[in-house]
């Protein structure tokens, strides 16, 4: 503490003032403790100003000032303190548009503006934007043609947005906004997708009030899509109309990228606006793209916030057996359907192994919660911050996370699920046929050949087993008389693991800064702290396709868990309007615009 080393200091000059002709040991001793009273005030100096933007040249380690052995090390960090382990960037306000950005603070806050962000969420949810998996291409399936109303009721909510930006339309129904700047900066993205998952028939009659009925009950607003993800879209709309209302003009060219099957294969929508952009701009040219992610959820009474850094890759591997048919009266040993049960039961005797790496975003994430959640387990804390260094902690470190809970199986490794079986067409005729899907979620140290090379590895000495040839993801693995074996990847989706987004100094701390200037300065939260960690995100977004447009792809929407009524793709979605939905989400996204917009980013 402070005074602490105020008074030693003070000692250490007194005793040396008194005993000047002591002996060449006790001045040098006295020395050693000046010296050491220095390094210890330089030490605090640095703590305390390391937590600016200035953190990124400050590598001093703060270890040694919370021993691991003492009380101190076993506690959280407050969120205004900063984290070797986890840096934090303080709240980023807009500087050269301050008082556009307060004013816009005092709109959001307001009545008239509320009800005007509640009214264009309700037009865009009464559309029902569903895409199916089975859809056909835009132009050959009549389903697609909803998004056109959901474009005529976009264009009636915000003319000045349409009147001011460029609007492109891409494979009829993926909207692309373009908001020229004045200089010549990279430009950026605000991205979100306008479908929604298809609600079944046969809920409809669970829901409180009809799926798209958009209906507002004074707190929650009712209906498909309200949660994922027509309110990022709409609150994106909201700032940006909010901006030119008060003749706002960019420096750096914005563009907004609106798909339209992220619930579904992705390919008609966000596939051909990737193909787009990166035709119109070039591969790399732009400094950042922000679409739909994690959220804000309260540890502890401490607030964080997720945004995702990167993704897991996606693999479906269809299992089909193939043998002679003939009448089941006379039948062999196994039939396509019995050995098939055998390849799926060496499948899920065998899962894939989870590990935790130093270099990965689950590590990443371990570390901020240790550091930042104050009812992280104590020991878990100390084992975490050993594990930075410590090879054997790290290893207990894994164990302990895998035992914790059976979600963080899915954080550090692939896994697997047999989610579709066939075989057969009549009881008293053998099977020629009979096949499985396996549903592959690819960890971010895997990759998609690890993962085909693990399926022909496993399976190899089983074909061989039945004398059963098998053919791997397009190539003869081995052969036999007793029938076939192939793998192959279900309908072509197969995804790597997403590249890892850098969250040094640049567009993380910008986005971090945005989050916490949006927090913080919102009237609701009582100047509240909120954390900022990467997070990984075991689901996919439309990002897949943008991979080659910039290194700095973030997936966040600035909603509280707690704002969906009853989560996303069931019954009863819903949208909290409690100041902290809607409004503070356009208040996120338009500081983020303005900080954006006035960085020096290349």
């Amino acid at each position: 503490m402070a005074p602490a080393q105020s008074d030693l200091c003070h000692f250490t000059g007194r005793t040396f003032r008194k005993h000047r002709h002591e002996s060449s040991w006790s001045r040098l001793l006295l020395v050693f403790r000046v010296l050491l009273c220095g390094l210890v005030i330089i030490s605090v100096v640095l703590y305390k100003f390391c937590d600016s933007a200035f953190l990124p040249i400050c590598h001093f380690s703060r270890l040694w000032l919370g021993d691991p052995c003492s009380g101190l090390a076993a506690k959280s960090q407050p969120p205004g303190v900063n984290s070797t382990t986890c840096p934090q960037w303080t709240a980023l306000h807009p500087t050269n548009h301050r008082g556009l950005s307060e004013d816009l603070d005092v709109t959001y806050s307001s009545e008239a503006f509320t009800q005007r962000a509640i009214q264009a969420l309700r037009d865009a949810v009464r559309v029902p934007t569903e895409s199916y998996d089975d859809n056909g291409p835009v132009g050959e399936d009549s389903r697609w043609d909803t998004f056109a109303e959901l474009h005529r009721v976009l264009e009636a909510s915000f003319p000045r947005v349409y009147e001011s930006l460029n609007v492109t339309k891409v494979n009829t129904y993926g909207l692309v906004f373009h908001w020229q700047g004045s200089t010549t900066a990279k430009p950026y993205i605000l991205a979100a997708h306008q479908d929604v998952v298809p609600v079944e028939s046969q809920t409809v009659k669970d829901w409180k009030h009809d799926p798209y009925s958009g209906y507002y009950d004074g707190t929650w607003i009712w209906g498909r899509g309200t949660c994922d993800d027509k309110s990022d879209l709409i609150r994106q709309l909201l700032a940006i109309d909010s901006l030119l209302k008060q003749d706002f003009s960019p420096a750096r060219t914005l563009i907004l990228s609106y798909g339209f099957d992220e619930e579904s294969k992705g390919i008609e929508g966000a596939g051909h606006l990737a193909r787009y952009l990166e035709e119109t701009y070039g591969s790399d040219a732009f400094a950042l793209l922000l679409d739909e992610g994690s959220l804000y959820t309260d540890m502890g009474g401490i607030v964080f916030a997720t945004p995702s850094t990167s993704e897991k890759g996606y693999l479906d591997v269809k299992i089909t057996l193939s043998t002679p048919g003939g009448h089941s009266s006379v039948p062999p040993s196994h039939t396509s359907i019995g050995l098939l049960s055998r390849f799926i039961a060496a499948v899920e005797d065998n899962p894939h192994q989870a590990s935790l790496f130093r270099t990965g975003t689950p590590f990443a994430t371990t570390q901020c919660l240790a550091a930042y959640n104050p009812v992280y387990p104590d020991d878990l804390r100390k084992l975490a911050r050993k594990a930075v260094t410590d090879d054997a902690a790290l290893k207990v470190l894994q164990e302990r996370l895998l035992a914790s809970h059976p979600q963080y199986k899915a954080i550090l490794g692939t896994t697997q699920a047999v989610d579709l079986v066939e075989g057969g067409v009549k009881v008293n005729a053998l099977p020629e046929r009979a096949s499985a899907v396996v549903n592959h979620r690819i960890a971010e140290h895997s990759s998609v050949g690890e993962l085909q090379q693990h399926m022909i590895d496993l399976l190899t000495p089983l074909a061989a087993k039945y004398d059963l040839a098998l053919v791997a993801f397009g190539s003869n693995v081995t052969c036999g008389g007793a029938g076939q074996v192939v793998l192959s990847d279900f309908l072509g989706m197969a995804l790597e693991p997403s590249p890892v987004t850098p969250t040094e100094y640049g567009p993380w701390a910008l986005l971090q800064g945005s989050i916490k200037a949006a927090f913080e300065s919102s009237p609701t939260r009582n100047s509240s702290k909120v954390v900022v960690i990467p997070s990984l995100s075991i689901g996919n977004t439309d990002t897949r396709f943008y991979w080659n447009l910039t290194k700095h792809i973030f997936r966040f929407s600035p909603s509280f868990d707690t704002d969906h009524f009853n989560g996303a793709h069931t019954v009863n979605e819903g949208k909290s309007f409690r100041a902290d939905s809607l409004n503070e989400g356009v208040r996120f996204y338009t500081k983020f615009i303005l900080n954006v917009d006035e960085s020096d980013l290349p």
